[in-house]
């Protein structure tokens, strides 16, 4: 029986994950490291209530077999750059970190399509540093999921993003070929990827967004 910690399980996609893992009888545990409850009583969860900017003094508590980081903001939600680079780097970075300490041996990150180091698009460069340096840690397994326009209902309103969803729900079956990756993904099914990929492992570190849609199909 397995332990798993999730940062991120108040999001949408830490959310579906979190029900999967509950309901998967390969874990015992499910460490949450959150800033809010998710308010479910189950005994599995073990929740740690923390500042996540402050993951480091946690340590002892980071202990687990694997480590699935569902962390991340929009610049609409977190317009501070700085703040921004600190949830969407920071944490993950930090976790990977720990996750070599405490010799966990599977990291498992959403990053997103278009992470570069190099871009001149700040969210592009944030996600790149941040998958550049989680694989500096140089884990056992490490995976980065890259998925492109997350759909799914959110609770706090995104107005750009729904609209933008709507023209996707559309447009999305005239992306064919090279640019299937970028046809918009569901949340669970990202969730449903990352559970797969923790148990079966995977080819490659990096994982764009059409081959998390066929893992997720090619096991349901």
């Amino acid at each position: 029986m397995k332990t798993a910690i999730i940062l991120g399980a108040t999001g949408l996609t830490g959310g579906y994950l979190l029900d999967l893992l509950l309901k998967d009888e390969n874990y015992s545990t499910v460490k949450l490291f959150s800033r809010s409850s998710v308010e479910k009583g189950h005994p599995k969860i073990e929740e740690h209530l923390i500042d996540l900017f402050e993951l480091e003094k946690y340590q002892s508590e980071f202990e687990a077999d694997e480590v699935f980081c569902c962390i991340g903001t929009t610049q609409a939600k977190t317009p501070d750059n700085e703040t921004y680079r600190k949830i969407d780097y920071g944490i993950p970075v930090t976790a990977a970190n720990l996750s070599r300490q405490n010799n966990i041996q599977k990291f498992l990150v959403i990053s997103a399509l278009g992470a570069d180091a190099d871009s001149r698009v700040f969210y592009n460069r944030t996600k790149g540093e941040m998958e550049r340096d989680v694989l500096k840690e140089n884990l056992p397994e490490t995976y980065i999921f890259q998925p492109s326009l997350i759909g799914g209902d959110r609770k706090e309103k995104r107005t750009f993003e729904s609209i933008f969803k709507k023209i996707m729900k559309v447009g999305d079956h005239l992306l064919i070929g090279p640019l299937k990756k970028y046809r918009s993904i569901h949340p669970q099914t990202i969730a449903e990827a990352m559970v797969i990929v923790a148990q079966k492992g995977y080819d490659s570190s990096r994982i764009p967004s059409d081959e998390i849609k066929k893992i997720a199909k090619d096991n349901n």
